[in-house]
């Protein structure tokens, strides 16, 4: 028995240590992004994770996924990965895609598709969690969905965002 909760400890430490080492090394990309671009896709960035925290609270009592540990264990693994590698994540493919719908559709295919299936494969080895009712394709086709609702939002945005010289004429006139 005592064993057995030694173990116990040691994967929830393993998987607060991964954790956290998710969340240094995602935000510590934060400081190659140009602070402009950051500003510029924060909106579409808050809303697409506000999207993802959606998807796992309707997720987790279906049994979508399973995860070891109760409920805090499921909202730390949630809120590391909303507000880790992929808030960051999208804050980079906007930076690095937007304007080219190709490239974006492209770079997302690929992410999308590491995500479903070999970081999933190692995210249920390490008992970070375990795919229940759905399975990789539904997360690669759930995510390829969100990409392209992002990319409407952002594009929203943009339409409705006065250009610079539109601000410019703005502040002539007062």
């Amino acid at each position: 028995m005592r064993k057995l909760k030694a173990i116990r400890e040691g994967r929830d430490k393993m998987h607060a240590l991964f954790r956290i080492g998710l969340i240094l090394i995602s935000w510590g990309t934060v400081f190659f992004l140009p602070k402009k671009s950051f500003f510029k896709y924060l909106p579409v960035t808050l809303f697409s994770t506000l999207i993802i925290l959606t998807e796992y609270l309707i997720g987790t009592p279906r049994n979508w996924w399973k995860v070891k540990g109760g409920n805090k264990t499921i909202a730390n693994n949630g809120l590391t990965f909303a507000f880790g590698p992929y808030f960051i994540g999208s804050l980079w493919v906007f930076r690095l895609t937007y304007g080219r719908f190709w490239l974006y559709t492209l770079l997302n295919l690929i992410l999308d598709w590491l995500l479903a299936y070999p970081l999933n494969t190692f995210f249920e080895k390490i008992n970070l969690y375990k795919l229940k009712k759905i399975k990789p394709i539904h997360l690669f086709l759930f995510s390829l969905a969100y990409s392209f609702v992002n990319y409407g939002f952002q594009l929203i945005l943009d339409k409705n965002q006065p250009t610079e010289q539109e601000i410019h004429q703005k502040q002539k006139r007062s």
